[in-house]
């Protein structure tokens, strides 16, 4: 039987030592803020700032919330951006996303201030992360790495393999593995014979968005296994990029969908949150 990686008890273990550290802020006369953005009416978007808001109501930190039109212009949302930017009660700035056509997200989310960039998206603190400096680092990503370390998962000397190379879990998960000195190997789209490639990996994280296409055929005897993967299926339940009920048997760890990686994301929102006061 596989270890069950518990996702919402690990991320509630993390939004407690948020409350409690914010707590010991608010004392000091000190207050964690989050501003987050949404444009538009997209259903699963306002499902997204709605548990955003519901977090930092939990953590102690104050959330400002600005909900535009779907037919907000570029240079009106840049203008926001601009003016939370220069707020010194605002410590965080998130644009959720996706953004609606005739918007150049790049754009958007390179405006944010990268201090306050708490997605961890901007270039400046991509880069940071590349070189081993401190800044923000991609929410999703990072609550990969709690969940191992607090799991008990050693990372260092292990043959470690990502699936997916996307700017916001795959490439980051990689640096963030390589830096907790494991043995990084990312595959994409134009892998040859991924089997052979995952089949050596003591930790697996998969990021590629189809729904259940790591079976056990994919999977070394023994593995951790990492299911970043989310998609809703036509009987209404949700699954991931991994086939739970095939590769469960032969991996020695495993993350479930849902209640794996997606509440550690939050969690992890409200940590970058916590230390944009000290940026």
């Amino acid at each position: 039987m596989a270890q069950i990686i518990d996702g919402k008890a690990i991320s509630q273990a993390v939004k407690d030592e948020i409350k409690s550290r914010t707590a010991e802020l608010s004392a000091k006369g000190t207050e964690a803020c989050l501003a987050v953005i949404l444009v538009g009416e997209d259903p699963a978007s306002q499902v997204y700032v709605k548990n955003k808001k519901k977090a930092c109501e939990y953590c102690g930190i104050k959330s400002l919330s600005y909900e535009l039109p779907a037919d907000t212009t570029e240079e009106k949302l840049l203008e926001l951006i601009a003016e939370l930017n220069e707020r010194s009660d605002v410590n965080g700035i998130l644009v959720q996303l996706p953004l609606p056509k005739g918007i150049d997200e790049d754009r958007v989310l390179d405006a944010i201030s990268p201090d306050k960039d708490v997605d961890g998206f901007h270039p400046v603190n991509v880069g940071k992360l590349s070189i081993g400096k401190k800044g923000f680092v991609s929410c999703t990503p990072a609550g990969v790495i709690q969940l191992l370390k607090r799991s008990g998962i050693e990372i260092s000397g292990k043959e470690c393999v990502v699936v997916g190379r996307s700017n916001i879990v795959g490439k980051p998960m990689s640096m963030l593995l390589l830096q907790e000195n494991g043995t990084v190997t990312v595959c994409h789209s134009r892998t040859k014979d991924l089997k052979e490639v995952t089949k050596r990996a003591d930790i697996l994280v998969v990021a590629i968005g189809k729904p259940k296409f790591i079976d056990a055929s994919y999977v070394k005897e023994g593995a951790v296994v990492i299911d970043v993967g989310i998609h809703r299926q036509d009987d209404g339940k949700l699954c991931g990029d991994v086939d739970y009920a095939s590769v469960e048997p032969v991996a020695s760890a495993i993350t479930p969908v849902p209640g794996g990686v997606g509440p550690m994301t939050i969690a992890m929102l409200m940590y970058n949150c916590l230390a944009s006061v000290d940026a």
